[in-house]
């Protein structure tokens, strides 16, 4: 499915928020109640990276609705922060503060990648407000470990210990005129071909997005923020908390499920055959109803 860039064809607006990490960008509206449906986009993405899921959902009449979908500082169209303040649970609280300077109290959470990881944190320090999480391909403690301890992260998760060291190499060139080349010569193409099942089926407008959103400076601070953060925090969720992973996601490994099972006494997850490390893109039917699932399970 195609990436949709104007925020108006899906009926929303674009709003600057400021936050502790600085002003976000936000793309926001369909209001209609007084919990947030809020999207968090992961470290290879912005907030387009929903609007496949949010179009799939509009056809088939089962609308998303109480959007929220920031662009996470240092991603897409918000500044990077301060990096010596920008911990994941300073980017959870910041996705909080969005919320309720938009006017909720309550809110759902949906977060690919790093954006899952991010939302199981802010479900766990704002159980009041937080009805439930569904995660996409999310970051685990396989990605966790690979970062700490590089040499049996490559072993468990090539793929991702790869990406980390080519987004360490781009940082250290000065990413975004390295990128551009990399982007004329093709390279990129195969940099994403991790990422998806098949990439051959995917439209070319999510490969150009990956291009253009790439962000390699932030994606190493979110690497390091990741490999400082104590898992054991995730034991305080109690909402319900579903994910959707696919079945050939490069960026995951097996013991990924069994831990989240264990930790979370909510968690439920669902395996997909056909999708890689973007599901909401692959399998978009197979996450929008974990998400109306869990709508209803809160």
């Amino acid at each position: 499915m195609e990436l949709i860039r104007d925020e108006s064809a899906l009926g929303l607006e674009r709003v600057v928020v400021e936050t502790s990490l600085g002003p976000v960008v936000v793309r926001s509206g369909r209001r209609a109640s007084d919990t947030a449906t809020i999207l968090v986009h992961g470290a290879a993405g912005s907030w387009t990276t929903w609007t496949p899921l949010i179009a799939y959902a509009d056809g088939r009449g089962m609308p998303l609705v109480d959007l929220v979908i920031p662009d996470l500082p240092g991603w897409g169209e918000s500044a990077a922060p301060d990096w010596r303040e920008a911990s994941i649970g300073a980017y959870a609280g910041a996705i909080a503060e969005i919320a309720l300077a938009l006017g909720y109290r309550r809110w759902r959470l949906v977060g690919h990648s790093l954006g899952g990881f991010l939302a199981l944190d802010l479900a766990s320090r704002t159980p009041d407000a937080t009805t439930s999480v569904v995660l996409v391909s999310p970051t685990g403690p396989a990605v966790v470990e690979a970062v700490r301890r590089q040499v049996w992260g490559g072993i468990r998760l090539p793929w991702f210990a790869g990406m980390l060291l080519a987004m360490r190499i781009l940082d250290a060139f000065g990413s975004i005129g390295v990128v551009r080349g990399l982007r004329r010569i093709g390279m990129l193409c195969l940099l994403s071909s991790p990422l998806f099942a098949d990439r051959g089926v995917i439209d070319a407008s999510v490969i150009d997005a990956f291009a253009d959103e790439l962000r390699p400076t932030s994606f190493v601070h979110a690497a390091r923020a990741v490999a400082g953060y104590d898992l054991r925090r995730f034991e305080q969720i109690g909402c319900p908390v579903r994910s959707v992973r696919g079945q050939r996601d490069a960026f995951s490994s097996e013991s990924d499920s069994a831990w989240f099972a264990r930790t979370i006494p909510a968690f439920r997850e669902q395996r997909v055959p056909d999708a890689g490390h973007f599901a909401a893109i692959e399998s978009p039917g197979v996450v929008l109803q974990a998400i109306l699932a869990s709508a209803l399970a809160a």
